[in-house]
């Protein structure tokens, strides 16, 4: 009889452990449309082949779930 008070308490701390983590999310940054125009121009003059455009894909997504998580 003593597993489940124990249990109790364990279970109400990992919540609290949880909501604690997920309420804390970084913002996203906001860029203006000429800034985002001048980045779209200088990735599409980047050479064949760059690794740059995956990187920058990768953060989109990211940007993406942060605002979802909002």
């Amino acid at each position: 009889m003593r597993v489940l008070p124990l249990l109790l308490i364990v279970g109400l701390s990992l919540i609290a452990c949880v909501k604690e983590g997920s309420s804390v999310l970084p913002g996203v940054k906001e860029y203006s449309r000429a800034v985002q125009a001048q980045a779209a121009d200088e990735l599409e003059a980047l050479p064949e082949g760059s690794v740059l455009p995956v990187l920058i894909g990768d953060y989109a997504v990211l940007r993406e779930q942060l605002r979802a998580a909002r």
